[in-house]
C-alpha cells in the first residue's frame, strides 16, 4: 500500500522545540473540540504519535495511516465502508498530500450524515507561511508542503456538503530553533489571538457532513375540490341521497293531517 512519503521527515520535525510547541497548542485544542463529539467510531487519520482522540467518549477510537497504527491505510483511498464513521481527525496530512481534495472526498464518503471532520493544518497566511516560502520547495519538512487556506479549505469543505463549525488559529511566535526563545515570546500568542486571529502558525476547522433528506410536496386542494372529492365518500357512508322520488310514504304525508 502507498505512504505518504512526508511522513518520515514531519515526524522528525514534530519531535523539535517548535514542533512540540505546535503539538501542544493542538492537542489542547482537540481535546476541547472532540471532547462532546457522540457516536460509536472514531479514527485518527496522520500523526500517530500523538493521540488526538483522547478526550473523546467514543467506544471504538483508533488510529489509521503510516507508522505506529491500528490500521495501514492510503487517505486517499480509505479501508473503510460509506457511512461507518462518526469522528475523523486530520492532522497535517492534507498539505502533504498528492491528491488532497480526494482526501477529503474519501473522509466525507466514510462518515455517517451529521458525521464530524477536525482538520488542521499549516497557515500560509502566517510567519510559518513566510518560512515556507522563504525556505522553497526543495527544503525539509514541514516547509516543502502545499499549505491551504482556509478559505480555500472551507470552499472545498463547502463543495463536499460540509458545513464549518468553528475554527481557530494559534503558534503566533516566530519560526525559531530554540526552545527558551519560544518561552520567551509565548506573550504573542494571547496577542495574536486578539489583534490577529487568522494569522496563526496552525489552524484547527470542526466541520460537520450535512446530507439533505427529499421533502414530499403535496398538492395544494381548495376547498370546493376537497368538498367534491368527498362528496361520494360523504354519500356512501350515511346512506344514498334522497331525490323527491325516494321520500317515503310517511314523508309524503307529513303535514296532511
Amino acid at each position: 500500500m502507498t505512504q505518504p512519503e512526508s511522513f518520515p521527515g514531519l515526524h522528525a520535525w514534530l519531535d523539535t522545540p517548535l514542533g512540540r510547541y505546535v503539538m501542544n497548542w493542538e492537542a489542547a485544542r482537540f481535546d476541547v473540540l472532540v471532547a462532546d463529539i457522540f457516536g460509536y467510531n472514531a479514527v485518527q487519520l496522520g500523526v500517530p504519535e500523538l493521540d488526538l482522540l483522547r478526550a473523546n467518549r467514543m467506544p471504538f477510537r483508533f488510529r489509521a495511516g503510516t507508522g505506529d497504527v491500528s490500521v495501514e491505510a492510503d487517505y486517499a483511498a480509505l479501508p473503510f465502508a460509506a457511512g461507518s464513521v462518526d469522528l475523523v481527525v486530520l492532522p497535517h496530512v492534507l498539505e502533504f498530500a498528492a491528491n488532497p481534495h480526494q482526501v477529503l472526498r474519501e473522509v466525507e464518503r466514510v462518515l455517517v450524515p451529521e458525521g464530524h471532520v477536525v482538520i488542521a493544518g499549516f497557515n500560509p497566511v502566517s510567519l510559518f507561511g513566510l518560512k515556507r516560502m522563504l525556505a522553497g520547495e526543495d527544503s525539509g519538512y514541514p516547509w516543502h508542503g502545499q499549505y491551504l487556506s482556509t478559505r480555500r479549505l472551507k470552499d472545498w469543505l463547502a463543495l463536499l456538503s460540509f458545513d464549518t463549525a468553528s475554527q481557530a488559529s494559534g503558534c503566533f511566535v516566530p519560526v525559531l530553533a530554540q526552545q527558551t526563545w519560544i518561552d520567551r515570546l509565548g506573550c504573542l500568542d494571547q496577542a495574536g489571538e486578539r489583534w490577529w486571529p487568522i494569522g496563526g502558525g496552525v489552524y484547527i476547522i470542526h466541520a460537520i457532513k450535512r446530507v439533505h433528506s427529499m421533502r414530499l410536496i403535496m398538492p395544494k386542494w381548495d376547498r370546493k375540490a376537497r368538498a367534491r372529492s368527498l362528496a361520494p365518500l360523504i354519500q356512501k357512508t350515511g346512506g344514498p341521497a334522497k331525490g323527491p322520488s325516494q321520500k317515503t310514504s310517511d314523508e309524503r304525508n307529513f303535514g296532511r293531517d
